[in-house]
């Protein structure tokens, strides 16, 4: 039997990628850069951002299944394991195929140490300057740090933090003074190598770019800043997620859509259902009514012009208010997010970030490349 096609589809544009690593060159012309493709190129597919990015000096990952794909598809720039490893075959297993690795915890030390290595690895030491994830407190960053030195399975030595507000007021000004102490208090008579930049503090902090940047939401063309649309800061969107009208009618004012009735018509109102829902990675709770009547209003593109989502998606199908858009048909093709409909301003009526959306499309939704 020929399978059914849904008409919905993801199109990743590989010429905005290229667009978008243009914007962190220009942001940090003196920096090497590390696109950050965790979370399979966050949701468009690693070896497609992969090879929209391949002039970046390096590419973050989070597991080493990740790094051996891009090896073995040919990429040799850097590749770093963004929580290192877990045990020892993974570090032996980095080792071989030259992948570098984050250490943040003492036991990566210690396997470090014990490992017996076919070469010595990379290293990216992370401090905790305030974000309390992953990485040694300034205390205890001097003697981990002499231990990495005397380790003869480490190569390199770069120092890394992550900035928990660069997106936010307050800033990078405390966690920066408190990394660069620290720094200082490693007395090198050599300077070392230095990463701390995330698309925000790229953006917004240029002081903190040091020799590594590390973007990676901005790569994708959405905003790392809440309430600054990406277009302000010339990024373009990478994935364009798009379906079609398979169903119409018109609804009378006091007749509702969809599950529990949220949505109730005023007026007459004509409804295009779209073949897209919740299993595909369209948010469910975008749109939803709340006790007091108001709604978080979801903009969708039909036909090019903007209108708004009706009700609460379900798992295959939403609705779109084709009211204003007489032209509108079975057929008419729909854009979720993309050129027209922002994924941020997506995410931001289901209370959530663009990151999730991106990374939410489902498998089953097919995926094409452009130029």
């Amino acid at each position: 039997m020929r399978p059914i096609m849904r008409p919905i589809q993801a199109t990743i544009s590989q010429s905005a990628l290229q667009h978008n690593l243009a914007v962190v060159k220009k942001h940090a012309p003196h920096a090497k850069i590390m696109a950050v493709v965790k979370a399979n190129g966050y949701g468009h597919g690693l070896l497609n951002v992969a090879q929209g990015l391949n002039t970046a000096d390096g590419f973050a990952v989070l597991g080493l299944n990740e790094a051996i794909v891009l090896r073995e598809a040919g990429f040799k720039q850097t590749i770093l394991l963004l929580e290192g490893v877990f045990d020892a075959q993974e570090l032996s297993t980095a080792a071989s195929f030259g992948v570098d690795i984050v250490v943040h915890s003492a036991p990566q030390i210690d396997m470090l140490e014990l490992a017996q290595l076919a070469k010595p690895i990379n290293i990216h030491f992370k401090m905790n300057t305030g974000m309390n994830r992953l990485g040694f407190t300034p205390s205890e960053y001097l003697t981990a740090f002499h231990r990495l030195k005397a380790c003869k399975n480490v190569n390199t030595i770069t120092l890394m933090t992550h900035f928990a507000t660069a997106d936010e007021a307050p800033g990078i000004a405390v966690p920066l003074a408190l990394f660069e102490q620290t720094m200082k208090d490693l007395n090198q008579p050599e300077p070392l190598s230095i990463s701390l930049a995330n698309s925000a503090t790229i953006l917004r902090h240029p002081q903190a770019h040091a020799d590594w940047v590390r973007p990676g939401i901005m790569l994708y063309g959405a905003s790392p800043v809440s309430g600054t649309p990406a277009a302000e800061f010339g990024l373009k969107p990478v994935m364009t997620f798009t379906s079609e009208i398979i169903s119409m009618q018109t609804i009378q004012a006091g007749e509702s859509v969809g599950y529990g009735n949220r949505f109730a018509a005023v007026k007459p109102t004509r409804v295009g259902v779209v073949a897209c829902g919740y299993a595909d990675g369209y948010p469910r709770h975008a749109g939803q009514y709340f006790a007091d009547g108001n709604q978080r209003q979801t903009p969708i593109a039909v036909n090019g012009t903007l209108t708004q989502t009706l009700g609460r998606v379900s798992m295959d199908m939403l609705f779109a208010d084709l009211t204003d858009i007489p032209q509108a048909n079975i057929g008419s093709p729909v854009e979720l997010w993309g050129p027209h409909v922002s994924v941020d301003t997506v995410a931001e009526a289901a209370g959530t970030v663009g990151y999730e959306l991106l990374c939410a499309v489902a498998a089953r939704v097919p995926m094409k490349v452009q130029a």
